[in-house]
């Protein structure tokens, strides 16, 4: 069935109280979870809380919650679909410690897959805060899951719907340490003048900001509740600073997640295996994801064709506007293991869910 939560913030400050937002206030101490979205307050009753799908009955004691964001586009949803099927193929499955689910859908209105994909809705930013990039909802809507939902799992595996599940995924995360994966272009280091910013010296050295997104990330629960506002927070203010917003580009959010983590202690055990991102990385058989981010083009002898339109192409962006069709046809010879598992897997997914539509 479907879960849902319900938001109603009356807006009491103007948009420009966004963009004078002093850093001191935004990272100073540990920011509490009940924090609200600058310029906005909840009024909330018992039924705004939602229960995520319920834990199964398992031996282990260490099950992390998947949470992945998504908005109700056709594009997020279809992806969604197939990121859910598979998390429900490997859950129960041995090595697995893998619980509950939740999409955090920060539309603000309930969509078609209430029913399907254990839901959570959370309201987005208020219109034009996020200047045009969407995922400055992502740090919005995991405080709003955090503060509303039920979460029986002391772990939480932040996710995305262009994630597939490969295997069991074990908690890589251990004690204090969070598990994330380590992006080539996240680079704290090469960034430092414009880190500092957000991450004082006085904070340590630039070294402590790991070169991670928020996902794939395993992380505690508790870590998480004091990380989630502060991230917001650091993402919006961020945004507002034309250096920062020209340095990072789309990727800024991902460094506002670094530097969160790093301003409330939380290091990462870095996972170079945790996921993989075709057709750059050719092999599955040691990764738990498949991030299907970048498009796949290649010619009928197997070779890729960087920055054309391949005779063959497997590339989500195809498919803004709907699904892509059911037995979609298999890359030719000589093309790198890791696409051919991947369209396979979409096709596996798209046979068995039900009503898929193209």
């Amino acid at each position: 069935m479907g879960f849902r939560g319900k938001f109603f913030f009356p807006m009491l400050m103007t948009l420009s109280l966004f963009l004078i937002i002093r850093y001191n206030y935004i990272v100073s101490g540990d920011p509490p979870l009940q924090q609200d979205l600058p310029g906005r307050r909840s009024f909330s009753s018992r039924n705004d809380v939602i229960s995520s799908v319920k834990t199964p009955s398992k031996k282990t004691k260490r099950l992390f919650h998947t949470a992945v964001t998504a908005t109700d586009s056709v594009y997020s949803t279809w992806q969604c679909r197939i990121m859910y099927y598979w998390y429900n193929r490997f859950r129960d499955e041995p090595g697995s410690e893998m619980g509950g689910y939740t999409r955090i859908l920060h539309s603000g209105r309930p969509d078609g897959l209430m029913d399907e994909i254990p839901t959570f809705v959370a309201n987005p930013l208020p219109s034009g805060v996020d200047q045009g990039y969407v995922v400055l909802n992502r740090p919005w809507a995991f405080v709003q899951w955090l503060q509303q939902a039920h979460i029986e799992e002391d772990y939480i595996l932040m996710a995305e719907p262009d994630h597939i599940i490969v295997k069991p995924i074990p908690n890589l995360a251990r004690g204090n340490l969070g598990a994330a994966f380590p992006f080539s272009y996240i680079e704290p280091k090469k960034y430092e003048s414009v880190l500092r910013k957000f991450f004082p010296k006085e904070n340590g050295l630039i070294s402590r900001v790991d070169p991670i997104g928020n996902s794939p990330v395993i992380v505690s629960k508790n870590a998480l509740m004091k990380i989630a506002p502060t991230w917001m927070n650091v993402s919006l203010a961020m945004k507002n600073d034309p250096q920062t917003d020209k340095a990072f580009g789309w990727v800024l959010e991902m460094y506002a997640y670094a530097v969160s983590s790093a301003l409330h202690g939380v290091s990462n055990i870095l996972h170079k295996d945790f996921m993989i991102q075709p057709p750059w990385d050719t092999e599955s058989k040691k990764t738990y994801i498949i991030h299907y981010t970048y498009g796949c083009d290649f010619d009928m002898k197997g070779k890729m064709m960087y920055g054309k339109i391949g005779e063959w192409r497997f590339d989500k962006r195809s498919y803004g506007n709907k699904p892509p069709p059911r037995n979609l046809t298999l890359p030719p010879q000589g093309v790198p293991e890791s696409v051919v598992t991947l369209v396979s897997m979409v096709n596996e997914a798209t046979a068995n869910i039900p009503n898929w539509k193209s």
